[in-house]
C-alpha cells in the first residue's frame, strides 16, 4: 500500500437505511427530517470535502462532525506533498483529535474524505486504524484531482472487514460546484431518501474513437496537470442534460508500463467537454 500511495500520489494533484422521510426531485433543495441513527463523518483539507459533506447532512437531516489532525496539513501544495510524501516513507501516524460523538451511536456513516495517492488521506487511515466500525453501513464519499473513490472504497473494506462498506459518491475538485445537483440524484438512485428523477440510460456499446471524440477527449482533459493517456474507444449516452462519454484509454506508468483506464466525459449544453472521473486499471 506505501509504495501505491507514493506513485498514485505523484500522478494525480477526492444502502437504504438511512430512515429520513425527504421526498426530493432534480431542483429540489428541501432539508430533510431529522435523522438520528445516520453520522456524517469526514477529514477535509481545503473545503471541497467538508462541502460536500454538509451537502449530505443538509439533505440527509443527520448529524455532522469532522476528523481533524492534531497538526494540520495547513501548507500549500508543495508543502503538503512533502509533508505527505515524508510521514508515508518514515510509516509515521497522523495524531487526531478525539471526535466530537460516540460512534456507537449510529448504524450508518458516511465516511468523507480528499484522495491522496489513489486513496483515502492519511489522517483518515489514521481513523480508520483506531476505530472499528463493526456492524455499521458504510458509505463513502470523496473529492479528487481525477479519482479514487472505487480504489478508496475497496480499502476501507480491507480495513474494516466486518463493516458493510459502500462505494458512495465522488466529485472532482474543480467541480464541487456541481456536486449539489449529483448528490441530489446519487442519494434518490440509491435509495437514501424519497424522490424522482428522470434515469440516466445505459451507455452504448463502445466503438473506435474518431476525430470528434478524441476532440471531445482532447477539449476535456487537455489542461489538465498530469497526462492522462490516449483513448482508444467510446460509448455514450444521452442524459437530460447532454452527452456522457465513457472513454478507454492507454497510457503509460511512470516506470514506463503499459496501463488502462476509463475516464468519463460529459459536456453539459452550451458548455465546454469536462472529465467528471478517471478509473485505473
Amino acid at each position: 500500500m506505501k509504495r501505491f500511495l507514493f506513485m498514485a500520489f505523484v500522478t494525480a494533484s477526492a444502502l437504504c437505511g438511512c430512515g429520513n422521510k425527504t421526498t426530493a426531485n432534480n431542483d429540489d433543495t428541501a432539508v430533510a427530517e431529522k435523522n438520528d441513527s445516520t453520522l456524517i463523518l469526514y477529514y477535509s483539507q481545503t473545503g471541497a470535502t467538508q462541502s460536500v459533506a454538509e451537502e449530505l447532512q443538509r439533505r440527509l437531516g443527520c448529524d455532522i462532525t469532522a476528523i481533524e489532525a492534531v497538526k494540520p496539513y495547513d501548507g500549500d501544495y508543495a508543502a503538503t506533498i512533502q509533508r505527505w510524501r515524508s510521514e508515508v516513507e518514515n510509516n509515521e501516524k497522523v495524531e487526531l483529535k478525539p471526535l466530537a460523538v460516540n460512534l456507537d451511536d449510529y448504524n450508518t456513516i458516511f465516511l468523507g474524505y480528499p484522495i491522496w495517492g489513489g486513496t483515502y488521506a492519511l489522517p483518515m487511515s489514521s481513523f480508520l486504524a483506531d476505530n472499528s466500525l463493526k456492524g455499521k453501513k458504510v458509505v463513502t464519499f470523496a473529492t479528487f484531482g481525477s479519482g479514487g473513490i472505487d480504489s478508496s472504497t475497496a480499502d476501507v473494506a480491507k480495513v474494516q472487514p466486518e463493516a458493510t462498506v459502500i462505494k458512495g459518491y465522488g466529485v472532482r475538485n474543480a467541480r464541487v460546484a456541481k456536486a449539489p445537483a449529483e448528490i441530489n440524484r446519487f442519494l434518490i438512485e440509491n435509495g437514501y431518501i424519497a424522490g424522482e428523477i428522470t434515469p440516466l440510460p445505459a451507455y452504448s456499446e463502445a466503438v473506435t474513437v474518431t476525430d470528434q471524440d478524441k476532440a471531445i477527449f482532447d477539449q476535456a482533459c487537455g489542461n489538465y496537470q498530469f497526462p492522462l493517456g490516449t483513448p482508444v474507444m467510446v460509448a455514450n449516452r444521452t442524459t437530460p442534460d447532454g452527452i456522457d462519454y465513457k472513454y478507454d484509454v492507454k497510457s503509460q506508468t511512470p516506470d514506463g508500463k503499459e496501463s488502462t483506464s476509463t475516464i468519463y466525459v460529459t459536456v453539459v449544453k452550451d458548455s465546454l467537454p469536462e472529465f467528471t472521473e478517471v478509473v485505473r486499471h
